[in-house]
């Protein structure tokens, strides 16, 4: 497993990690059997949340990473509030929930400290400095090693690249979801941020999926790209599609939902290096989106 490091942090973690967010019907002894051949075929970041499961995935990974907590990372995400009767959450970035929160989500994961404690979110109104104040106090205490967001919001990322000392941002990034290449990967890899993405397979998309309009693309362009990439009957559709991600020099870590061994399998055999001339042609399928929100 190919090792790259995470910003400044001085860490090496895997190029593909394992998203627990997918482990919410599989049983603990489901959950502790595939993570511990994940770990074995050189794995080491696990990303959860408070939000997914109700904290019930942050339990599941915690009661099986117990026992190997030193060998691995554990990066959890807090700021959405569960409302008291279950109907949902309400967005939550201020200090004092934060303080009260990371308490739990270590409880949850049996663990004294958090590696990466992500915000799990974030707009322009918020009180971002508030927000950081949160996560240096965490950090001070030594209850996390490291902070970072979950956003794809290039204003948002800007200011906190700016005004804080986040070790990195998770986005979506994809064959099908390029905005990020427009400005914002280039300000990451320049201000030495590690980039971790979610939704490289554009929901299956770029899988095994019946096309489908996706964000700004109409579904006979959908259906285009999945030709093309099915065209290329040496790789895999796996392979192709975090190789187009990974081939970014911005690019730190995949995180990608694991539920089945199956699927585990599938995207190690992915990690097989793909012609670069392959991407670029690919990349050239589709005019590349840009963001049309949350600019300024």
């Amino acid at each position: 497993m190919k090792l790259k490091t995470l910003g400044s942090t001085g860490w090496q973690v895997s190029e593909l990690s394992f998203g627990c967010m997918s482990l919410e019907k599989n049983t603990p002894a489901e959950c502790a059997y595939l993570i511990e051949k994940a770990v074995a075929a050189g794995i080491n970041f696990f990303d959860t949340a408070d939000l997914y499961e109700k904290g019930a995935n942050e339990e599941k990974a915690g009661a099986a990473l117990k026992q190997i907590r030193k060998k691995i990372f554990i990066a959890t995400k807090v700021g959405n509030e569960w409302r008291p009767d279950g109907s949902g959450w309400n967005w939550n970035p201020r200090k004092e929930y934060i303080l009260t929160s990371v308490e739990k989500s270590l409880q949850r994961l049996q663990t004294d400290y958090i590696d990466l404690y992500q915000l799990h979110g974030g707009t322009i109104e918020d009180n971002i400095d508030e927000t950081i104040e949160a996560f240096e106090l965490l950090k001070q205490q030594g209850k996390i090693r490291h902070y970072g967001i979950s956003s794809i919001r290039p204003n948002v990322i800007r200011e906190y690249v700016k005004r804080s000392s986040i070790a990195s941002v998770m986005l979506q990034y994809s064959l099908l979801d390029r905005r990020p290449e427009e400005t914002v990967l280039s300000l990451l890899k320049e201000n030495n941020k590690g980039v971790l993405v979610r939704g490289a397979l554009a929901q299956g998309l770029l899988i095994d999926k019946p096309a489908k309009e996706y964000l700004g693309y109409s579904q006979k362009e959908v259906r285009q790209l999945q030709e093309a990439i099915r065209a290329f009957s040496n790789y895999t559709p796996q392979q192709l599609t975090l190789q187009y991600v990974l081939q970014n020099p911005a690019v730190t870590s995949v995180v990608a939902g694991i539920r089945t061994n199956e699927q585990l399998e599938e995207l190690l055999a992915a990690l097989k290096p793909v012609v670069t001339t392959v991407s670029e042609q690919l990349s050239a399928c589709l005019k590349p989106l840009q963001y049309t929100q949350h600019r300024e």
